[in-house]
C-alpha cells in the first residue's frame, strides 16, 4: 500500500510545467505532422478506396473523427509515459510518479488540453470518458501478454475504432493500416514528452519543431 507523503517542491514545479506545455505541443504536432491525413491518403491509394474522398463534407467529418481518436491516443500514451516513468525515444527511464503526483499531473494535463482545444464542460467530460475507456482497454490488452502475430493488427482501441470508422467494409485492411499509424502516434507522443522534459530540466528554450506557437 502506497504511503502518503508530500510532493517535493521541485517535482511539483516540474510536473506543473510539463502538464502545462505538453498538451498544446501534442495537439499542434498532430496537425503539423499531418498524421491523420497521411493515414487516410495512404490507405485510399494503397487499396483503391477513392470513394472515401468523393464527398467533401463526409470526408471532412471522417478526418475530424479520426483526429479525435489520434488525440486520445497521444494523450493516453503521454500520461502513461510520464506517470509510470516509462522509456522514451532516447531510451531514458524516469522514476514512476506516486499516486498523488500522477493525479495532480493528470488534472493539470487535461485542464491544459481543455483550454487549448477550447472545449466546453460537456466536450471535456466526453473526452475524459473516452480517455478512461482507452486506458482501461490498453491496460487489459497489456495484461493478456499474448504475443502479436506477423501481419496482425495491434490490440488497441485506436486500431479498432479507426478501422471501423475509416472503412468498415474492409475492416481488417483498415485495422492493419491503423496499426501502422498507431506506431507513428506513440512515437510522436514520446518525442514531445522527451523534448518538453529536456527543456524543463535545462530551464531554457530549445530550438525545435516541437515548440508551441505563441
Amino acid at each position: 500500500m502506497e504511503t502518503s507523503h508530500a510532493v517535493k517542491p521541485e517535482i511539483q514545479i516540474s510536473c506543473q510545467r510539463l502538464g502545462r506545455h505538453s498538451p498544446q505541443r501534442l495537439s499542434e504536432a498532430l496537425i503539423r505532422e499531418r498524421t491523420i491525413p497521411r493515414f487516410v491518403d495512404s490507405y485510399v491509394v494503397e487499396h483503391g478506396r477513392h470513394s472515401l474522398q468523393v464527398h467533401a463534407v463526409l470526408y471532412r467529418d471522417l478526418q475530424n473523427l479520426l483526429q479525435r481518436e489520434a488525440l486520445l491516443t497521444v494523450t493516453a500514451r503521454a500520461l502513461e509515459i510520464v506517470t509510470r516513468g516509462m522509456h522514451t525515444e532516447d531510451d531514458r527511464k524516469a522514476k514512476p510518479m506516486t499516486r498523488q503526483e500522477a493525479s495532480a499531473f493528470r488534472q493539470r494535463f487535461l485542464a491544459g488540453l481543455t483550454r487549448h482545444q477550447r472545449w466546453n464542460v460537456s466536450d471535456a467530460l466526453d473526452f475524459q470518458s473516452d480517455l478512461k475507456m482507452y486506458e482501461d482497454l490498453i491496460a487489459r490488452a497489456a495484461s493478456s501478454r499474448r504475443p502479436r502475430k506477423p501481419f496482425e493488427a495491434a490490440n488497441h482501441p485506436f486500431v479498432d475504432r479507426c478501422g471501423f470508422v475509416l472503412d468498415s467494409s474492409f475492416l481488417e485492411k483498415a485495422r492493419l493500416a491503423a496499426s501502422r499509424t498507431l506506431k507513428d502516434l506513440e512515437t510522436l507522443s514520446a518525442q514531445i514528452v522527451e523534448f518538453t522534459r529536456n527543456e524543463i530540466s535545462q530551464s531554457k528554450p530549445q530550438p525545435s519543431r516541437w515548440r508551441s506557437t505563441p
